[in-house]
């Protein structure tokens, strides 16, 4: 797996159709969630995901937006792991990688995601904390979640599991 990064003016039209089909995959067939999922925000959106061989080569995706006020909230969406990824670490792995991406960002910024209620106990280990809910997102409970990004890149490697760790420990990540 190769874990990149990308604006939207950076991603290749090849990646930006496998995270669209990927997106499509898991959000509207999987998960029977009919909504737009080109939803107008990727271009003002960074991409985190990692790429494989194979028929999906996105293996997990999250996108990261920010909006434009002083002290801008980063929102975190679309997170997923391919269907053959969930249980091996992958999910864990997106989010040091997407926490990393936003430390270097958006240092000292509140981070805000919606989260199945049954994931909480996931972001938590990412020092997520419940922030609202439950409320219904397409029909599944969620609640909304948020962790604030540590001004310094080191304050967030410092704290994590290792990716070894990660990797056996079980996950029930059926959105991840």
């Amino acid at each position: 797996m190769n874990w990149t990064c990308k604006t939207f003016a950076e991603l290749s039209s090849l990646e930006l159709y496998h995270i669209l089909r990927a997106r499509s995959a898991v959000f509207v067939v999987e998960q029977s969630c009919v909504r737009l999922d080109i939803d107008g925000k990727d271009e003002g959106a960074v991409h985190v995901f990692a790429l494989e061989s194979g028929p999906m080569p996105i293996a997990a995706y999250a996108r990261l937006s920010a909006n434009s006020d002083d002290e801008p909230e980063v929102l975190v969406d679309r997170l997923f792991t391919n269907a053959q990824r969930r249980g091996d670490g992958t999910a864990e792995l997106l989010l040091e990688h997407l926490q990393r991406e936003v430390a270097a960002r958006w240092p000292g910024h509140l981070v805000r995601l919606s989260a199945p209620t049954f994931l909480k106990a996931f972001y938590e280990q990412f020092r997520f904390r419940k922030v609202d809910g439950p409320y219904l997102d397409y029909g599944m409970p969620h609640i909304g979640m948020s962790w604030r990004a540590p001004t310094a890149l080191d304050a967030v490697l410092q704290p994590m599991r290792g990716a070894q760790e990660l990797a056996r420990a079980p996950s029930s990540l059926g959105m991840l």
